[in-house]
This record gives structure tokens, sequence and C-alpha cells, in this order.
């Protein structure tokens, strides 16, 4: 696409398989076109291994920290359950939106957790309310485990944030979709891979091989799962879609 700003003109020229199109630049189309531009890039420069929560790094878009934070307060989960960790940002995060509430707690699943991270996840504040597992999400005896924390009458939110390949994560969507309450969500992170085939650090397969691909054939299998944006909490715009790294990922449970 080749995109020319006119900051003067107030307008933007782009143009898409030979054809040149014109919008204004203060118009809600700009604005999800930039955005769309601006996502890319930023995920290729790492913009998202800036920040930390609560002393802890979080590889997260602080939009969907904020959107999530809308949805748990709603729902206001009795368990919320996170595949992958890393340093463990996302699962303080999490805890201690469950503290603030004064309702929840967390489980935290990966494959490997570092010793560095497991010591400083585990002398953190918010320590108490998580749980930590070392494992293959997808491992029978892991998912069993996980299961087993879970009271039958509690409130689940489940958070898939580790392997990102397609069969990876459909199989945990399969593993986890029975823990879902009604009115709760099962959330594919990261399918913004679907659109960074192109950038230096993507990769081609990423075109179809992405978490938001998984979640649409999921839905699709499961029509107790509605794939769908939360309605924003609040809003006085007239803009309506996420500025997101996480595009096609939230499926509710009826």
């Amino acid at each position: 696409m080749k995109l020319t700003i006119e900051p003067d003109e107030q307008t933007i020229i782009y143009e898409i398989n030979g054809e040149q199109h014109e919008i204004g630049l203060y118009t809600n189309e700009a604005f999800e076109l930039l955005s769309s531009l601006w996502i890319k890039i930023g995920w290729n420069q790492k913009y998202i291994y800036t920040f930390s929560w609560m002393g802890r790094p979080i590889i997260q878009l602080p939009e969907d920290l904020i959107r999530i934070q809308e949805v748990i307060y709603r729902v206001k989960p009795d368990v919320i359950i996170e595949t992958g960790i890393a340093h463990g940002g996302s699962l303080i995060y999490y805890a201690s939106l469950c503290k603030a509430m004064d309702k929840g707690r967390v489980i935290g699943i990966d494959i490997e957790i570092r010793p560095h991270n497991f010591k400083a996840i585990e002398n953190h504040e918010m320590y108490s309310l998580i749980t930590l597992i070392e494992g293959n999400s997808i491992a029978p005896d892991i998912i069993t485990y996980v299961k087993s924390l879970v009271k039958p009458e509690e409130t689940v939110m489940v958070i898939l944030d580790s392997c990102h390949t397609k069969d990876h994560v459909l199989s945990e969507l399969e593993a986890y979709q029975d823990l879902v309450t009604p009115g709760s969500y099962i959330i594919a992170t990261d399918g913004i891979m679907k659109d960074l085939d192109d950038v230096p650090r993507g990769k081609p397969e990423w075109k179809w091989d992405n978490p938001s691909t998984a979640a649409a054939e999921f839905a699709q299998r499961h029509t107790e799962f509605l794939l769908e944006q939360p309605v924003w909490s609040f809003n006085e715009s007239e803009l309506s879609e996420n500025v997101t790294h996480w595009p096609g990922a939230w499926l509710r449970r009826n």
C-alpha cells in the first residue's frame, strides 16, 4: 500500500491494487488506517517490550490491558487462568485487579518458568493470589491438574498467551473451553500475527498460522461460544474498534 499524508490539506491518499483513495485526515477511517500501520511498526520495533507492572516486565500493548481490565471488572471471575508466563507481569497485573476487587485468584501455566522469574514472582506482593504451574499447557496431566484447582461453582476466565501457532491455540481452546462459565471469556491473544507476515521480524506463514485463525475455527465448531469484541464500557467517541494486538481473540460463552 502506498500512503501519503497531507496535513495541510487534512487528507490521506492511499493506493491499493492500483486504485487510489482519498479520505479526510480527521476521520474514523483515517484513525483506523494509521493505527493499523502504527501497530505493525510498533510490534516490529518491540514497543511492547518497554513496559512493566508493579516491577515486573509486562509484554502487552497498554490498550489491551485496559480493555481486558474492563472485562475482568464486569465479569468478576473467581479464577483467571493464563497460559504463558514469561516474566510474570501479566500474572501480577491480573492478581492486582483481583486484589483491588477483593475477589479472584490467578493460575499461571508455562512450559518453562525460568528460576529468576519464578523467584521474582514468588517474592512479589501479589504472590498470595497466584498459583504457578510448570508444564505444557496442552499436556493431559497439566490440564487435569488445572481443572482440579477450580471449584464447580467458580466463575472462570481463560487467557491463552503461550505458543501462538494455530494448532497449539486450537488445542488449548479445546482443552480449557469447558472451564469457561457462561458470560465469561476464553481469549486467544496475539492474533496480530496475521497482519505481520510482511514485516522484518515476521514470518510468511503467520498469515494463516496464528491465534485469530484458531479462534475463528473454534467458534465454528462450538456454537456456544460467540466470537466478538466486548462492548466498551464507556465511549463518547464515534470509534468502535480496538487498537489491539488481539484481533479476533474474544470468545464469549453464551
